[in-house]
């Protein structure tokens, strides 16, 4: 068993990674029934939350069967940060998760994100203080460093472990890689192999296939995985490597009728939670490419639902798709 705090996970949870513009609540509800242990909210900023911007306090939304969902803000601002700990409380998710990964030039020039990983002191009085300002488990999501030459994981980890940070996760790469080459989940293992470590750490980063969720678990031996990119249009991810945990085999591969189920519900459940039809529309157009994964001479289909306005357009269009492919 893992523990975050006094949340009680399986062994090896999967972890539905925060991704800004993905994992709003109807995606991740449509994960957490396919398998996902935590789920996390897309990162929000605490300067949003502080001056009420209205895209920053929808973020804040959770449905219950999400549970646990732990609710991802980043910044690098004292005061600004304790304030919004008092915000997201109010919100009662199961987790407060931090934000010192985000390699986006937006977020790195104002010192939050990865910004943070050149401040490394920082880093780790923010998280101590704000450990202090909650009684809800406090965790990390960072990358192994700023770029090669300033890697320092090892050491960062136990700072933050040291200060009462619950889990970390830490994504294979360094700010300067950003998403590019192979993510190198080594160092990642030496945080987890110090002896002084006891807190959960959860590898991220180019889990991509069941057998890499696998080789993670087993070759590296991490206590879990946070998956981002390969979840998107494709929720079964946790389903599908649950499965091969359990029987080394892989589930069959997913029916047209169950994809075009699942963009079909995925849609409504967009639409209920923005209120508005064409706002819901557009939230789950980059889903559709991996829905549709594979399927030969797709793109004038998926073509059609990326450009559309409208939902029952896009209704007509998965019904095509189901009566053609199906």
């Amino acid at each position: 068993m893992v523990k975050i705090g006094n949340i009680e996970l399986p062994d090896f949870p999967l972890l539905l990674a925060p991704m800004e513009d993905v994992s709003d609540p109807p995606f991740r509800a449509l994960c957490k029934e396919q398998g996902a242990d935590v789920v996390y909210t897309e990162f929000i900023s605490s300067e949003g939350l502080i001056r009420d911007a209205a895209k920053s306090i929808k973020k804040l939304d959770i449905y219950e069967k999400e549970r646990p969902v732990g609710i991802q803000i980043f910044g690098a601002n004292l005061e600004s940060m304790l304030r919004t700990v008092e915000i997201v409380e109010q919100s009662k998710p199961d987790i407060i998760d931090i934000n010192f990964g985000c390699p986006v030039k937006k977020v790195v020039s104002k010192g939050a994100g990865a910004g943070i990983l050149k401040d490394i002191d920082l880093m780790v009085s923010l998280t101590e203080a704000m450990v202090k300002h909650t009684d809800l488990p406090i965790t990390v999501k960072t990358r192994l460093g700023w770029d090669h030459d300033s890697i320092q994981i090892v050491e960062v980890a136990e700072r933050l472990q040291d200060v009462g940070c619950k889990s970390i996760a830490i994504h294979g790469r360094t700010r300067a890689q950003m998403y590019k080459g192979e993510a190198d989940w080594a160092p990642i293992a030496e945080v987890k192999n110090n002896s002084r470590m006891h807190i959960p750490v959860f590898g991220n980063g180019d889990v991509s296939t069941p057998e890499k969720a696998m080789e993670m678990r087993d070759v590296y031996g991490l206590d879990g995985a946070m998956i981002g990119r390969a979840t998107i249009g494709n929720p079964w991810f946790f389903k599908q490597i649950k499965h091969f945990f359990e029987t080394g085999e892989h589930l069959p591969e997913i029916t047209i009728a169950e994809r075009v189920a699942m963009a079909k519900r995925h849609l409504e459940m967009e639409i209920a939670w923005k209120e508005v039809e064409i706002v819901g529309v557009m939230e789950i157009r980059r889903h559709y490419t991996n829905y549709f994964k594979g399927i030969p001479n797709f793109k004038p289909y998926r073509l059609r639902m990326v450009t559309s306005d409208s939902a029952q357009e896009v209704y007509d269009v998965l019904e095509e798709v189901q009566e053609k492919f199906g």
